[in-house]
């Protein structure tokens, strides 16, 4: 009977508890308290994807009939497009942006033989490739990347860090290296349209071969191109390498690999991949700097080095003839500060997802002898 009589209160009490909420409740819709604001819903422009406006920069070297660097040219003189649009060019120099380097420097077993002229190279990157107010940071690589040097302004540091590389295991993760070397530079400040901020270049001092890679050298270079980056390459010669090593026994390669990659021409010797003719045609290069770019999936198996500088506007200079390393990196300094930077925004129609060819001309006829070199364009994927 008790446990009866406390299920029966129970019950009673849970009516009386709905009814008392019921009678609480209004007819139609609650009206808010005048002291709580009310959230609207997010209106359409409030939502809807916005593009990235991109700033981009295209460094422009110019040169006459005799290969004589250009410098007296104006941004008026200059006619720049951007996947077919003419673009307004918003910010324009001639080699005096300060400049932000990342040294990439093979460590291989293979280029033994070349490492003292390696470390004799760090004055020279000093003194001529950074300029006033550059900064450096090194990276050495093998079968692992290391980061040997962070951003610096030091230049005795910088010298020092090149002086004391050493050789490791004979792995050469030239794309892996490059993609460290893009991350490094896309983590400096954004660049604006006000604010262009400093050169991003790439520095390589390496053979043109990938050995362990797991980055492709397309991917590497389409996102080198968004952020601006521009690479620069000194070719390490194996067949210099080995020509200065001592003869090992029982050596059975016939050739090294990305060495002889082609028979040799019918009366000539057989030279390395980079100083064959019929692999050097700037039409072809650029060409398959384009296709590298749209087709990040397949792979870039010759000319990698020739191929990431053409794609990014820099050059590329073997040293297996009479050009030492010394002397290619005067050059490089020699051109990165006579060189032309024209920076644009795009504008809205030239936004569109797939690759954007960039093309820079000179407006008046009378400059139709003078030569120009700059980036063939950059890739735009569906959310960048």
């Amino acid at each position: 009977m008790r446990i009866r009589a406390k299920l029966f209160s129970f019950a009673v009490l849970l009516l009386a508890s709905a009814h008392a909420a019921f009678a609480q409740s209004p007819d139609g819709p609650m009206v808010p308290r005048p002291d709580v604001s009310i959230q609207q819903p997010p209106k359409r422009s409030d939502v809807a994807i916005k593009s990235k406006v991109v700033l981009v920069n295209a460094p422009v070297t110019v040169r006459d009939a005799k290969d004589q660097i250009v410098t007296s040219l104006e941004a008026k003189d200059f006619l720049l497009t951007d996947h077919g649009v003419a673009q307004t060019i918003t910010h324009f120099d001639v080699g005096g942006d300060p400049i932000s380097l990342v040294v990439l420097v093979e460590t291989s077993s293979r280029i033994v033989p070349m490492l003292p002229a390696v470390q004799k190279s760090g004055i020279v990157i000093t003194e001529t490739v950074l300029g006033a107010n550059g900064e450096a940071a090194i990276l050495g690589f093998n079968d692992s990347i290391d980061k040997l040097l962070p951003f610096s302004k030091n230049a005795d540091e910088i010298q020092s860090t090149i002086w004391h590389l050493k050789a490791g295991t004979s792995g050469s993760r030239l794309y892996d290296a490059m993609n460290v070397g893009v991350e490094m530079l896309t983590g400096l400040p954004e660049p604006t349209a006000s604010t262009p901020g400093r050169r991003r270049i790439m520095l390589v001092l390496s053979e043109a071969t990938d050995y362990g890679s797991q980055a492709k050298l397309g991917e590497v270079l389409r996102k080198a191109q968004l952020q601006n980056i521009t690479i620069y390459s000194v070719g390490l010669s194996t067949t210099r390498a080995l020509l200065q090593a001592e003869p090992k026994q029982n050596h059975t390669d016939i050739a090294p690999p990305g060495t002889y990659p082609l028979p040799p021409i019918p009366g000539k010797m057989p030279v390395p991949e980079e100083e064959d003719p019929r692999l050097n045609n700037t039409a072809d290069l650029m060409a398959l700097a384009v296709w590298a770019v749209s087709h990040i999936a397949d792979k870039v198996s010759a000319h990698a080095l020739e191929v990431a500088t053409t794609a990014t506007g820099g050059a590329h200079f073997s040293t297996f003839k009479d050009r030492t390393i010394e002397k290619a990196l005067d050059e490089i300094g020699g051109e990165l500060h006579t060189q032309y930077t024209l920076g644009y925004s795009p504008t809205d129609s030239a936004t569109a997802v797939g690759y954007h060819e960039i093309k820079v001309s000179l407006v008046d006829a009378k400059y139709k002898n003078l030569k120009l070199r700059s980036r063939p364009g950059y890739y735009v994927a569906s959310g960048e």
